[in-house]
């Protein structure tokens, strides 16, 4: 086995597993993929969002043992800081970890309510006020960044640890016809089309099993 493993679950539902595995993969650093089944009851509580201890993403450094996706995201940025997975600006860089925290530990209503589904696509998606809340404060938050940085990316020319936060958002919003302001919505596009997304999606659809819970109804 490699010396680095990355664990994640499914990659159609997993949005704790795409952050993680971006982040890696951002990072430049070599791992191999170590992937639980779905119906592994660990995995399946991170998928329902039915455990408060999220264990999966996990990285296996040399004798380092890293989940929680910010904890991965800031141990990634000690051991290759030319990555540039936080900004080099003090300001920037608390900027960067303030919004990727939010995303991390809140929007509660807009995890349950649009889970991540890389193989669904449900235009004309009935959104609830509360969900909508979430939607606006995701929306002004990219927003503000890339009126600042000027884009393409929130933090200007180079992806960073809070797309990567983000990326799972943007899939949300593509899965369920959520409709962006152009701005956004190029933002959306750039995190789409990035070669690492491509990727993962590709694989995403290629995963056998679905989660019968996961699949939102009309």
């Amino acid at each position: 086995m490699a010396n680095t493993t990355l664990t994640i679950s499914s990659k159609n539902y997993s949005s704790w597993s795409l952050r993680g595995w971006l982040l890696a993969r951002f990072s430049g650093l070599e791992f191999e993929e170590v992937i639980t089944a779905p119906d592994d009851p660990a995995a399946r509580a991170e998928l329902l969002l039915l455990s408060s201890s999220i264990l999966v993403p996990c990285l296996r450094h040399e004798s380092a043992t890293v989940w929680d996706t910010l904890a991965i995201a800031e141990y990634l940025n000690e051991i290759m800081p030319q990555a540039g997975l936080l900004p080099e600006d003090r300001i920037q860089r608390a900027h960067c970890r303030s919004i990727s925290g939010e995303i991390h530990s809140g929007f509660t209503t807009l995890r349950a309510s649009l889970p991540v589904n890389l193989k669904g696509h449900f235009p004309g998606f009935k959104i609830w006020s509360r969900a909508q809340a979430d939607i606006d404060r995701v929306c002004t938050i990219w927003r503000e960044c890339l009126a600042k940085s000027g884009g393409p990316f929130l933090f200007g020319e180079r992806r960073n640890m809070a797309d990567a936060m983000y990326a799972p958002v943007v899939t949300r919003f593509m899965t369920y016809d959520v409709k962006l302001e152009p701005a956004l919505a190029a933002y959306a596009d750039t995190i789409m089309t990035m070669p690492e997304m491509q990727e993962w999606i590709e694989a995403a659809k290629a995963e056998p099993a679905d989660v019968e819970e996961l699949e939102v109804e009309y």
